[in-house]
């Protein structure tokens, strides 16, 4: 029987082993799930073992089969592929091979067994455990194993983690390599785009996926694309002449190129494949267009990690290690999976019989249902992407004007939210007005229409194209009241960061003096600090994380070959110590100073304690980063002198401040899609919102819910009135008073080797999937 859990979590594993091996295709992501299981595994005082080579080494065994050490995981986390080796196994496919799989972990006394692989891996392992008793048996009967050694492995727990680029399993929004597939795949759109303005070209590029369209529809969110072929969702009949006439009213529109996306298995509606030369010999014939071809092939399964895949590798490997010590003989083997931003366990088969439920639904011609079970991130991501792109502008106008400004420092992934925001306005048939420099653009009439063209191209484009300020606007209320009736604007959308939401809750404090205030108001969390009260994430931020990371994996590979060097880096954020956390989680940081956790010079001398034992083993390079507003006195200078001072002998130190390169670049591929959403979100509540304020000919809004915050709350997109969250902010240090990422401090701290509490009161139970499956038979 699997032991309770014990109040104290480095008891959790006593006794216990874990193996953990890494199958199928590779992806990027793995060695920070490897390393994590590993370092979590030893925390709760179990002993983990790397399997090589996927089943085959399982079925192999022998050398095949290691102990895992702190510190033979080190200096993976910002590795592509899988260190520990994958490969297609026919054998453990066999009753044979999997007896043989059975006797290596039972010989090693390995009852818990952590799968990172794909569908086809998982079930495996599902059908593994299944057969357990049985293959016990066997080996009992021919003397393999002892009675005594099969008694003490008389159960295999099973937890799996997905690991793939197509993102093709259902019960997960996201797959352990998908961010990271997606951001080889921009890289190369961004720089196919700017060729092909040159020479009005017309790109058709194939990416990834299998038979799943993920990679291809967000790709084509990501960069505008004028068409996407998916698996789940073929064009119509006739799609051939729609095609011709989308690119023709886009070049019509001033438009100098035409980027088209094919899922490698995109068909039509009669199942017969559409490849990239089927479309371009199309294009070309029909259109006389000067039409080029990509196929993107392995390079999308290449590269570094990107920071969302090593946090979200992280958190599900921890997840993972706490299933396998929770689960007794009758709980059903788990898949760690994410929905919105919380890990879960799904029960592995349900999730299998989904994904199976797909391909048939696929079969069969039942589209919308396929759509459907690939889960509500998919759906979701589809139906912004056919809304963006149908294109035709309605007759019938609504009289309505909506304005839209950006508020407070730049970030990557604004000028995305503009562009659908006015897109989708356009499409309810409103007029859409942009507010140049922020709330002092709204009091000088800095305000003009905007068309669908305008913002043709801004999805990439990092910064801010309509100007922004951090200018609060209760310095001039009364010019911004006038202005909001000379342009006649009925509503207004604020995108930006906390002088954003600050800004939208002095207009709503404002409304009792001024009139012209009643209007709905929207404020889209956009900044690099992740600030604003009302979403779990702000665009911008991931964009910023993956700057940070991908700079610190640099820095530290800089000392690659020197003697042992400790680097000192600081992250920006205000107070908001979100940046200096999630980058610690990314990039394997040995401490993240913040804000939101007090620390003093005890707990300073601590953590170089800490450094300068982990220097006396293998470990040649330590990482520290620093929110630069975390203390007043205990500046990055400071904490670099006293680390320089104590390390002497032992190790030398090198320090870092990062500053604006963190707020610019183009956006990431996550910042896009989520901008995109975002602003369609805002416009559709706006649009409803004004319905609702109309009366005897004009809007007045002045109750708490005309005026809100779109954001990330958990699992969904919410609205919430600013007047409601002025009680959850502390509005002198500019940060929410409860954060949710606060909750991953205790993870950074243990993957660095700190003895510290790991919270598992909160359980996480198992879910079921199969709800989902309305529609099927």
């Amino acid at each position: 029987m699997a032991q309770p859990p014990s109040t104290d979590p480095t008891k959790m594993g006593a006794g216990r082993s874990i193996a953990v091996l890494t199958s199928g295709g590779d992806a990027q992501g793995m060695n920070a799930a490897v390393r994590a299981t590993v370092r979590v595994g030893i925390y709760t005082g179990a002993k983990v073992y790397f399997v090589h080579e996927g089943y085959q080494g399982l079925v192999d065994g022998g050398d095949n089969i290691r102990p895992a050490t702190w510190e033979s995981v080190s200096m993976m986390l910002q590795l592509g592929g899988t260190v520990i080796g994958s490969a297609r196994c026919q054998d453990f496919r066999t009753k044979e091979g999997r007896t043989k799989a059975a006797c290596n972990l039972v010989k090693l006394g390995i009852t818990n067994l952590c799968v990172i692989g794909g569908d086809g891996s998982l079930t495996g392992a599902d059908q593994f455990r299944t057969e357990w008793s049985e293959l016990l048996a066997i080996l009992l009967k021919a003397g393999k194993v002892t009675s005594a050694e099969a008694k003490a492995s008389s159960h295999l727990n099973i937890v799996g983690m997905v690991g793939s680029i197509d993102n093709d399993f259902c019960g997960t929004d996201m797959t352990i390599g998908t961010d990271s597939a997606l951001h080889r795949i921009i890289e190369i759109v961004d720089a196919i785009t700017t060729t092909a303005q040159s020479h009005q070209r017309t790109f058709i590029l194939e990416v990834m996926g299998r038979h799943c369209g993920y990679l291809a529809c967000v790709t084509a969110l990501a960069c505008g694309a004028d068409w996407v072929f998916i698996p789940e969702m073929p064009p119509e009949d006739g799609w051939e002449e729609h095609l011709c006439r989308r690119l023709t009213d886009q070049r019509g529109r001033g438009s100098r190129l035409n980027i088209i996306i094919v899922a490698e298995g995109a068909m039509d509606r009669s199942g017969k494949a559409i490849t990239c030369d089927n479309v371009k010999k199309l294009v070309s014939t029909k259109l006389g267009f000067d039409t080029r071809t990509t196929i993107l092939g392995h390079v999308q399964r290449g590269g570094t990690p990107s920071a969302f895949d090593r946090i979200l590798a992280s958190r599900m490997g921890v997840e993972a290690v706490m299933a396998l010590l929770e689960a007794t003989p009758e709980t059903p083997a788990c898949v760690v999976s994410l929905s919105g931003n919380m890990a879960v366990r799904l029960p592995l088969m349900e999730c299998v019989q989904v994904t199976k439920d797909v391909t048939i639904a696929m079969a069969e011609g039942r589209f919308d249902d396929a759509v459907m079970l690939r889960g509500k991130s998919f759906e979701n991501n589809w139906n912004t992407y056919k809304m963006l792109a149908h294109v035709h502008i309605p007759e019938k106008k609504s009289n309505i004007n909506i304005a839209i400004l950006n508020v407070g420092a730049p970030c990557a992934g604004m000028n995305a939210a503009v562009r659908s925001t006015v897109r989708a306005g356009l499409l309810q048939g409103h007029r859409m007005l942009a507010v140049h420099d922020s709330f002092d653009g709204l009091a000088h009439g800095l305000i003009e229409p905007i068309d669908w063209s305008g913002v043709a191209g801004w999805t990439g484009k990092g910064g801010s194209n309509l100007g922004t300020k951090r200018a609060l606007p209760q310095d001039f209320m009364d010019e911004i009241s006038l202005n909001i009736a000379k342009f006649n604007i009925h509503a207004l959308v604020i995108i930006g960061g906390f002088e954003a939401f600050a800004g939208g809750l002095q207009m709503v404090q404002a409304r009792e003096k001024f009139e012209e205030l009643c209007i709905p108001i929207v404020v889209v969390p956009a900044t690099v600090s992740n600030n604003v009260p009302g979403s779990d994430f702000s665009i911008g931020a991931d964009t910023a994380l993956n700057t940070i990371t991908m700079t610190c994996d640099r820095i530290k590979q800089s000392a690659a070959g020197t003697k042992r060097r400790v680097f000192i880096i600081e992250t920006m954020g205000g107070h908001c110590g979100y940046l200096a956390t999630m980058a610690g989680l990314a990039s394997g940081a040995d401490f993240a100073y913040i804000y939101e956790e007090k620390f003093n010079i005890h707990d300073l001398e601590l953590n170089v304690e800490h450094l300068v034992e982990k220097m006396k083993t293998t470990v040649k390079r330590g990482l520290i980063l620093r929110n630069e507003k975390s203390n007043a006195n205990y500046t990055t200078d400071f904490i670099f002198n006293l680390y320089s001072e104590e390390g002497k002998g032992v190790f030398d130190c090198r320090k870092n401040v990062l500053g604006h390169m963190q707020q610019g670049g183009t956006p990431s591929p996550f910042d896009r899609n989520f901008a995109t959403k975002m602003g369609i979100k805002a416009v559709l509540w706006l649009t409803d919102k004004l319905k609702d304020c109309y009366r005897h000919g004009r809007i007045f809004a002045n109750s708490p819910d005309s005026a809100c915050v779109l954001g990330m709350k958990k699992r969904s997109l919410v609205f919430q009135p600013l007047s409601e969250l002025k009680d959850l902010t502390d509005f002198e240090h500019r940060i929410p008073k409860i954060q949710w990422w606060l909750k991953l401090r205790p993870l950074l701290k243990i993957l660095a080797k700190y003895k510290t509490d790991l919270d598992t009161t909160e359980k996480t139970e198992i879910e079921h999937v199969i709800k989902k499956r309305a529609g099927v038979p």
